[in-house]
């Protein structure tokens, strides 16, 4: 059963209520804003799989009304209030929006035959829930284009949700994508998948109670959905600032924005329309610049730039701003300000990390002391719900400088476990460490409390006090959080350390995913499970041929590196593969057997015991990784 929550403290208590007097909570205009256009909602909201499995629930998110509890920062509570907000809504005339059936937007653009599809959510049920729900209203167009705008799965995983393989392979609905998206959402899913998606169920708390004392939202969305996530490649690359398209009588002008939010991102501006999409590059919240589930460090200060080049691309002609995520902004003055607000949050964060680094403070030193200007410390749209202040600056130091901060004594530091050993037995023991460290809990300082007791844990992770306390805690840090991601993780980690892990609640290399690796991303995918020590002595090679293509890869086991060449090779494999490109991906499927091959259309030539041989060092992700025990 699970351990109940504790309340909050009166340190806690204290810092909710003084925020109450710091921010402007009398401004409603982003309630205003939620819910104009409303059509319909959709009641109840729970979306169910196949299977009869719940993937999505928002009316779980049904005790957000009235003022926030002590158990919740009371900004994150109106975010998450407004967040929470779900149905069928009316952007501008022939764009319609379904907000609160995931994590993200989908936007549907109605064109002369059907209707046009922005960013179909994560998960094939929510999609096509979202559809079913315009379609009631709107009449049953059919789906006539999809657009992805960047390459986040929550922004292309519900595609087969709206449309089939075989309609996009008729040619019958184009899916248009920024260029070198596929690469960008099979590496990001796949290379550091297994860690990137354990850590991410701490990052949306969805494996965490949804309630007062839990899971409140996550800032950019309630949390993920736990659906089927699907991929189909993109029809029509948008390679440049300008291009033009026209897709079912909709006519588009793209902007690229390549490595704001995502590696591989456009905005939208649909002239006819005076509308603009901002896919994710300006969203009611300050975005991360380094997710906490990890992610390559995005780059802020062009990120600006882009936004600069936005506003002077389109904001004479501009009636609404919407995006991915949240509500949109209408009015041309009103939509212009917010792009330059947004701006100017990545500009100040990049420049004046800038200028402390530069003065040799550490991106620690940098966080503590880095403030906002008032009027961006005072819009609720660059309030840290999502990124934060305090670990995008963080990112930036990363990005210039890497892990190391110049401190000879942080080069060569001991692994936590080391570390917590040596902490533990200097501090006067675990028992010791632990009474010190409750005085300091009650006392409020939660953020030391947290420190020395990781070290306890590492060191003696039985420890039952220990870790008792740094539960309560991890919880303390939680309720105080502005930020949802923030909170998530807190309580995520309180709950591990209480009840055992909950593994990784959302999947998202699923099968389409795999499926679109090119052979390069494939053997890359592959190398990366290699276990070095074990293959030390291992000697072997594949030859790969790809019979509609042409292409013939050769590839080596040797020093516990797996490699590969295209390059024309002497001398016989051990070993040749002869199959399609479509039918490649059956390495990657669990079918590196003979017998499996064979039923994926790839034909084995050779000696067959080199698959056993090389499986053998193969070492896949764990995707139930200790995080906070060692």
């Amino acid at each position: 059963m699970p351990t109940a929550p504790k309340p909050a403290t009166p340190t806690i208590t204290a810092q909710q209520r003084a925020l109450l007097d710091s921010l402007p909570f009398s401004d409603r205009q982003d309630f205003e804003d939620a819910t104009r256009g409303l059509v319909a909602r959709r009641t109840p909201n729970a979306i169910t799989a196949a299977d009869g499995r719940v993937v999505w629930d928002n009316d779980t998110y049904s005790f957000l009304t009235g003022d926030a509890p002590d158990t919740v920062n009371p900004s994150l509570w109106r975010q998450s209030q407004l967040v929470a907000e779900q149905g069928l809504f009316e952007v501008a005339e022939g764009i319609y929006q379904v907000r609160g059936f995931d994590l993200s937007n989908v936007t549907f653009i109605e064109g002369e035959t059907g209707v046009i599809v922005l960013d179909p959510l994560i998960a094939t049920e929510t999609a096509a829930a979202a559809l079913a729900l315009y379609r009631e209203h709107r009449g049953d167009r059919p789906v006539t284009g999809v657009i992805y705008t960047h390459c986040h799965v929550d922004h292309f995983g519900g595609v087969k949700g709206v449309t089939t393989q075989e309609d996009v392979d008729a040619g019958r609905v184009p899916v248009v994508a920024p260029a070198e998206f596929t690469e960008h959402a099979v590496a990001e899913n796949v290379y550091a998948g297994t860690a990137m998606a354990r850590r991410a169920g701490y990052m949306y708390g969805a494996a965490l109670a949804r309630g007062p004392q839990g899971q409140v939202g996550a800032g950019l969305g309630q949390t993920t959905s736990t659906g089927s996530v699907s991929l189909v490649t993109p029809t029509l690359d948008i390679t440049h600032t300008g291009q033009e398209e026209t897709v079912d009588g909709v006519r588009m002008v793209f902007q690229m924005a390549p490595g704001t939010e995502a590696p591989a991102e456009f905005l939208v501006y649909f002239p006819d329309h005076r509308a603009l999409c901002a896919a994710e590059d300006a969203t009611h919240t300050l975005h991360n610049l380094l997710t906490l589930r990890g992610a390559v460090v995005r780059d802020p200060h062009a990120w600006a730039n882009y936004l600069t080049e936005t506003i002077d691309l389109f904001g004479a002609d501009l009636d609404v701003v919407f995006a991915s995520h949240h509500w949109p902004t209408w009015g041309r003055d009103r939509a212009v300000e917010y792009l330059a607000l947004q701006r100017d949050l990545y500009a100040y964060l990049h420049d004046q990390t800038l200028r402390l680094l530069n003065q040799g403070f550490t991106g620690a030193e940098i966080a503590e002391r880095l403030e906002l200007p008032p009027v961006l410390e005072n819009a609720w749209h660059a309030r840290g719900y999502y990124g934060s202040v305090s670990h995008n600056v963080k990112a930036i130091y990363q990005r210039y400088m890497g892990w190391y901060d110049g401190n000879p004594a942080h080069l060569w530091q001991h692994p936590p476990v080391e570390q917590g050993k040596r902490y533990v037995e200097f501090m006067g023991g675990a028992d010791a460490v632990v009474e010190k460290a409750r005085a300091s809990f009650d006392a409020g300082d939660f953020r030391w409390v947290a420190e020395v007791l990781t070290h306890v844990v590492f060191a003696q992770p039985d420890h039952a006090g220990a870790k008792e306390l740094l539960a309560d805690t991890f919880e303390q840090l939680g309720y105080g959080a502005e930020n949802g991601t923030w909170r998530s993780v807190y309580l995520s980690g309180a709950t591990e350390l209480r009840d055992g892990s909950f593994g990784t609640p959302t999947q998202t290399a699923a099968n389409d995913i795999i499926a679109a690796l090119t052979p390069a991303m494939l053997f890359d995918a592959i190398a990366i499970q290699v276990d070095g020590p074990r293959a030390w002595d291992e000697r072997l090679t594949i030859d790969v041929v790809l019979t509609d293509s042409g292409e013939r890869y050769r590839l080596w086991l040797r020093n516990g590196v797996l490699t590969y060449s295209a390059a024309t090779q002497a001398g016989d494999a051990d070993l040749t593969l002869t199959t399609t490109t479509r039918a490649l991906p059956a390495l990657a499927l669990g079918g590196v057997t003979p017998d499996g091959l064979a039923d994926a259309g790839i034909q084995v030539d050779g000696d067959a015991a080199v698959l056993g041989r090389l499986t053998a060092v193969l070492d896949p992700g764990d995707p139930d990784f200790a995080i906070v025990t060692p």
